[in-house]
């Protein structure tokens, strides 16, 4: 049961939404742009750091690595020592690596402080969801999420203009002080605005951590270097095999520990298990699509990292005006068939994209997919995060939002490492012609993945505002009978007697 403290007065209510929103969106916003942001700067950091290309691609894997590998630690650190408390040291954290990859002396410091960035992301992310839900009342949820989805939805797409810009204008350190004075500004307000929350008699699982940790970062490390090693050589097969074992572990440890880390009995939620299998595939697809498509106009089409960056607008664009949208239709209708279009429109924009790819297509000709895409982006995020949370109890909110970013984080490697992989079978750097053989049926894979992230919520179930928790309390004498939601528990064991006593036998099951 979480525990917070007393609510705001009905006058202050709406203050208190302005500054949730406004802190936990612009927080999640520099976790998410510090994904992609660094891409186009890799060409100036290898000028100027020196390294080899492997060197370069660690600045971008440390981050998604301990990004991916610590989210769930981190929502569960919130919700043993305090959601409010932990988010700002998160802030903290997360804004002093900054300060020092922008300081960093060589190739391998900024490496390092890349990865100390994805931890504080990691604590960042997970709880700037539950404390937003939590400030915000049940049938506001969805838009204020919804804005929520679209700040992080833009924070992704725009790493590489954001990138360019800053290279192109300042230098590549500024991609690392940006983040100095937001997160500085960040952290005392979001002590004094928010409303801190725990779990009551929570507990860190240290051995289910450690096994989680060890286990995803086995398969995040086989995944990224796939790639470049070969997914047959034997560090790729030990990492991703060992990976695969430690996880098998880490479920069965999960399912006899009194305090799990992640309840697996989550994934017996079938809406549960649909969102997390729907997040990941179109990370595989989108992510995969968005590594590719950044070379494609830059190295193929000729394009500055700034001006790419511009050109990409169509799709970074459409998240803001978009997703608030779809959030307040998720409110009217229910989140899942919200999400279940975006996603068919990623598909169908995916699908338009390799039918039309060729050396010299014109941006005109890829005006439709990208606006289709970020179209489709939008209302993929918006009502997302309001559709985990309704599929959990309230204290297990927190672990919940961990665990789905974690699985998007992780699709997001594969899918990087998945979509490289097919690249470099099928084409290479060798011609125009040869990047977009390459490139064509990487596009087509990526497409299949969001096609299966569509058809993962189709079938999912949940109908109304929200999709409603398939939890039921253990059943006494085999009665499936639960108290609705608005009823009160009693307040101790003497009345729970009394109102056991006055209740009327139930009627039988089948």
């Amino acid at each position: 049961m979480s525990t917070v403290n007393p609510p705001a007065s009905a006058g202050g209510a709406k203050g208190v939404v302005f500054w949730a929103i406004l802190t936990t969106s612009l927080a999640s916003f520099m976790a998410g742009l510090d994904n992609l942001v660094i891409i186009t700067a890799l060409p100036t950091i290898r000028e100027k750091l020196g390294g080899s290309l492997t060197d370069l691609e660690w600045t971008v894997n440390a981050y998604t690595l301990s990004f991916a590998v610590l989210m769930m630690f981190g929502a569960a650190l919130g919700d043993r020592f305090g959601r409010r408390r932990m988010f700002v040291l998160g802030l903290l954290l997360f804004t002093g690596a900054s300060a020092a990859a922008a300081l960093a002396p060589g190739i391998n410091e900024l490496i390092a402080f890349r990865a100390v960035q994805g931890a504080g992301a990691a604590i960042i992310m997970p709880l700037s969801v539950t404390l937003l839900t939590a400030a915000v009342p049940a049938e506001k949820r969805g838009t204020a999420l919804g804005i929520w989805g679209a700040v992080n939805g833009l924070s992704i797409a725009a790493g590489p203009l954001v990138g360019g810009a800053i290279v192109e204008h300042l230098s590549w350190q500024w991609i690392f002080w940006l983040n100095v004075p937001i997160g500085l500004a960040l952290a005392p307000i979001s002590w004094r605005k928010l409303t801190e929350s725990k779990v009551a008699n929570s507990r860190l699982d240290a051995v289910g951590t450690i096994l989680a940790s060890i286990g995803l970062f086995g398969i995040v490390l086989g995944l990224i270097k796939g790639h470049g090693d070969g997914w047959t050589s034997p560090v790729v097969l030990a990492s991703l095999i060992g990976g695969v074992v430690v996880m098998a572990v880490f479920v069965v440890w999960e399912n006899k520990t009194e305090h799990p880390m992640v309840p697996m009995r989550l994934f017996k939620i079938r809406a549960f298990t649909a969102i997390n299998l729907a997040g990941t595939l179109m990370s595989v697809g989108m992510f995969g699509a968005i590594f590719l498509m950044t070379q494609f106009l830059q190295s193929i089409q000729g394009y500055s990292a700034m001006e790419a960056g511009v050109r990409l607008l169509a799709w970074t664009a459409m998240p803001m005006v978009v997703a608030p949208i779809g959030g307040m239709v998720s409110d009217k209708i229910g989140g899942k068939p919200v999400v279940t279009l975006g996603l068919a429109m990623m598909t169908g924009g995916m699908v338009y994209w390799a039918f039309i790819l060729e050396p010299n297509v014109s941006y005109v000709a890829q005006l439709p997919s990208l606006m289709i895409c970020g179209a489709g982006m939008a209302l993929f995020y918006a009502p997302l995060m309001n559709l985990t949370m309704g599929s959990v109890k309230e204290e297990e909110q927190g672990i919940a939002s961990g665990v789905t970013a974690a699985t998007r984080e992780v699709g997001a490697a594969l899918g990087v490492a998945l979509l490289a992989s097919i690249f470099s079978a099928n084409g290479g750097y060798a011609s125009p012609q040869n990047f977009v053989d390459g490139l064509v049926p990487a596009m087509w894979v990526g497409a299949i993945g969001v096609a299966l992230a569509t058809l993962s919520m189709l079938i999912a179930p949940g109908k109304g505002k929200g999709v409603q928790p398939e939890l039921s309390a253990p059943a006494a004498q085999g009665s499936h009978a639960v108290a609705p939601p608005t009823a009160k528990a009693p307040a101790d064991k003497a009345a729970a007697d009394k109102a056991a006593a006055d209740k009327p036998a139930p009627a039988s099951v089948r």
